[in-house]
């Protein structure tokens, strides 16, 4: 008897032990759906019995001028430009419903998410925007949708659970990002290189716990690479001292055309979406409450006329300006006292050869203690960001301080032989990220963990604070507390939109009046599957990078982008004349951009439709000629508003890096290719061939030869 319990308890241990190890790696390598992953809700469109090819037929968003002319009514204008008023019993409208339940003012990722978590609960909705669709903060992010290690780290070591809520709420949304806009969102495995052994058990305990923390919503398991491997998946890194690496993943995006998806699926869906309209002044009733704003409109301008000027009335007033946010408040109230923080957060871009196509790399603790992210996006890498605080502006420059502490940072785990130029960087920017403070808090100076919304007395609702993964829960907050600070009343949206173009699909059957945007599938997410750049290559004829751009950033509505995309008369591509010869984009997106999606300007296209500015900030001035003159015949424009447009792109693209010796170009020197570029940085970077190729490669043996040699000779843009 005593033998059989000794020889038990050794062999339950045994079984214990195999069972929790099997469970381990169960969960560790069990199949899951990965979000985005999924096939498309609706197949692709496929040819008849008599060979007939229909494409899917979209539902349209209303003209501007439609929505411009329901924003004047809500006035009381029968759409004149004297829609001012100057009581309450003069702003009388012809029809109480004409007002609207909620005016939003911004529509960067935090107004448009408003109106679209609004419009689905069956709120009548309009949402305003100064300048464009992300035309802030909301385009200048580092393109991930991540939970934040840094600030999981920072939970447990400071026993912070507001930290941990961070990063628990952020985890929940990367999901939701993957799963209503897959053609826009991605899991991008990210590697944390390793110097020292001691390490090695740190950063596998924190990227577990990410994993575990993620739970249902997590993408992939982390995983370790040994020196070798690490090397092989990023042969950019420098091999002294690497002893291994860490991966895990998270979620990127992006984030412009996330902001675009956004403002035409809460237009589909009722809401009143308008660029280039600005807000000069607020409205109050007899009793001192808001109920109303004054507005005009901007592209008025740009066309040289008086800028049309009226009044939208609405029950309540939603202020989502993001680093603007105390400019509306203090037209509200001029005594209040300011609660944002700007922060300058700098990014760089590099040619696609600085990392892998699929691999980013984390730096958790650069020369000052910072993070600092290094990016494959779209086609290219991106670097950054810095963390300074400064002051707010419509478009801030990076500073060559900034772009240099960044280059000099991430030389600090690049191999040696691989020389960080500043003659790489093709594009940099500065976004201002609105840290807030909190004026209920007992210390007004200390800045809140996540977001804040704040109603003022006269019922101004402030949302400000956040980030781009948290954009949704924001959204959903902010309208919870509308519907209660002004009594509202959601209900059940019954005549939903065709979103997806067929009637196959009922978007509106969840929509019962409660905040449903988790499941809300935005503007191109149906019918997009990761083979769908086959089925437009195939119908279409279109280069594959081409189509595999277009069905990253438009998903199914890149039937109709390619559509609109003139034939090229070539034997391939039959479609598609791009407007850069070193990027995917094409001309049916500039056509796109003007009938679907409110484009008014050509920053609207180069920066937020495309992202050619962000990208190649030279690249964007040389086509920039076309653009203009695709926007000029859909939008009618004359050749002193073609000129306006030219004037005013150039001058944008500065905050984009454009040298300041390009600043002056005219549209004549591009177009002729008379631009001098000798006096810039990369026209020393490369070998001009100034010689012939048997001169070159003695002299390069001798040790002479071209000085740009050195420099990188053998490097291509």
């Amino acid at each position: 008897m005593a033998f059989r319990q000794r020889l038990a308890r050794p062999l339950l241990y045994t079984a214990g032990a195999a069972a929790l190890s099997g469970s381990v790696l169960y969960y560790t390598y069990r199949p899951r759906n990965i979000p985005g992953q999924d096939p498309a809700v609706v197949a692709p469109p496929g040819y008849g019995a008599g060979g007939s090819f229909r494409p899917p037929r979209f539902p349209k968003v209303r003209s501007r001028d439609e929505q411009i002319g329901d924003l004047k009514r809500s006035g009381g204008s029968k759409g004149a430009a004297t829609g001012l008023f100057k009581s309450s019993e003069e702003a009388a409208p012809q029809n109480e419903a004409d007002v609207y339940d909620l005016l939003v003012i911004g529509a960067g990722a935090t107004g448009a998410g408003i109106a679209l978590d609004a419009a689905t609960r069956g709120l009548r909705v309009a949402v305003v925007e100064r300048d464009d669709f992300a035309s802030g903060t909301s385009s200048k992010s580092t393109k991930l949708v991540h939970g934040g290690v840094r600030y999981l780290e920072k939970a447990v070591w400071e026993l912070d659970y507001n930290q941990y809520a961070l990063v628990k709420e952020a985890l929940r949304e990367r999901k939701y990002f993957l799963d209503t806009a897959p053609h826009l969102s991605s899991w991008l495995p990210i590697m944390l290189p390793l110097d020292k052994w001691w390490k090695a058990p740190y950063y596998w305990a924190g990227t577990k716990a990410y994993d575990f923390l993620a739970g249902s919503e997590g993408i992939e398991s982390s995983y370790f690479l040994t020196r070798s491997k690490a090397l092989d998946a990023f042969p950019m890194l420098k091999r002294d001292n690497l002893v291994g690496a860490l991966v895990y993943y998270d979620g990127a995006h992006n984030d412009s055309r996330m902001n675009v998806s956004l403002a035409m699926t809460a237009a589909l869906y009722g809401a009143t979406v308008v660029n280039h309209i600005e807000v000069t002044g607020l409205e109050k009733d007899s009793n001192g409450q808001l109920c109303g704003a004054r507005v005009k409109d901007l592209v008025q301008e740009k066309n040289g006329k008086k800028a049309d000027e009226f009044v939208i009335r609405a029950r309540g007033i939603i202020n989502a300006t993001g680093p603007f946010t105390d400019s509306i408040r203090k037209m509200d109230d001029q005594n209040v006292k300011e609660i944002v923080a700007p922060s300058s957060g700098v990014h760089v871009v590099l040619p696609g050869y600085y990392s892998p196509q699929k691999m980013g790399l984390i730096d958790p603790k650069t020369s000052d203690g910072r993070v600092i992210f290094f990016l494959p996006w779209q086609g290219n890498t991106i670097a950054g960001t810095t963390d300074a605080p400064t002051k707010i502006s419509y478009n801030p420059v990076a500073g060559e301080e900034e772009i240099d502490w960044i280059l000099s940072e991430i030389s600090h785990y690049l191999s040696p032989d691989i020389n960080v130029r500043r003659g790489d960087v093709l594009a940099a920017w500065s976004g201002i990220r609105p840290l807030v403070k909190d004026p209920n808090a007992k210390n007004t100076e200390s800045l809140v963990r996540n977001h804040l919304i704040n109603v003022s007395p006269s019922g101004l609702l402030t949302c400000a604070g956040g980030k781009w993964t948290t954009y949704r829960q924001m959204a959903e907050e902010a309208v919870d507390e509308a519907i209660k600070t002004f009594s509202l009343t959601p209900k059940p949206v019954l005549n939903a939109p065709d979103v997806s173009g067929t009637e196959l699909i009922n978007d509106g059957a969840r929509l019962d009046g409660s905040c449903q945007t988790h499941q809300v599938k935005l503007v191109g997410a149906h019918g997009f599957s990761k083979t769908l750049f086959i089925n437009l290559i195939q119908h279409f004829g279109v280069e594959t990078d081409v189509a595999k751009h277009l069905t990253e950033s438009y998903g199914d509505r890149a039937w109709t982008v390619a559509a609109l995309s003139v034939p090229t008369e070539k034997r391939f591509p039959v479609r598609g004349e791009k407007i850069s010869a070193l990027y995917p984009f094409i001309d049916g997106e500039v056509r796109y951009a003007v009938r679907h999606e409110y484009a008014q300007t050509a920053v609207d296209v180069l920066a937020r439709r495309t992202r050619l500015a962000f990208l190649n900030a030279q690249a964007a001035l040389e086509a920039l000629p076309k653009v203009i003159d695709i926007m000029a015949v859909e939008l009618k424009w004359d050749s002193k508003r073609k000129d306006v447009e030219w004037r005013d792109t150039v001058a944008f693209l500065e905050s984009m890096g454009l040298p300041k010796s390009k600043l002056t170009a005219t549209r004549k020197q591009v177009e002729s290719g008379t631009l001098n570029f000798k006096d810039s940085i990369e026209y020393k970077m490369y070998s001009r061939h100034d010689q012939p190729n048997d001169e070159l490669e003695s002299d390069s043996k001798l040790g002479r030869g071209n000085p740009g040699l050195k420099e990188g000779a053998a490097a291509e843009k």
